[in-house]
């Protein structure tokens, strides 16, 4: 299955963000060599920036589970 598209063309994953300040949450992160990136970080509601990371290597498809680290 492909990954979806941005409006500026480069491919997108929807990246899960399973645990932590943000669990629940779902947001979109820029494909990178052709995989999920291994860090993200997200504004959470306070404007305070959380950085997740893969849950797992070995991921398929057009999404990935990310994992708390810690707030930036």
């Amino acid at each position: 299955m492909p990954n979806s598209q941005r409006e500026e063309g480069g491919p997108t994953v929807a990246a899960k963000l399973i645990d932590g300040p943000l669990a629940g949450t779902t947001v979109t992160a820029d494909v990178v060599e052709g995989r999920p990136p291994k860090t993200i970080d997200v504004e959470g509601p306070d404007r305070a920036r959380q950085r997740y990371c893969l849950a797992e290597w070995e991921q398929a498809g057009n999404s990935a589970d990310y994992t708390f680290l810690y707030e930036v």
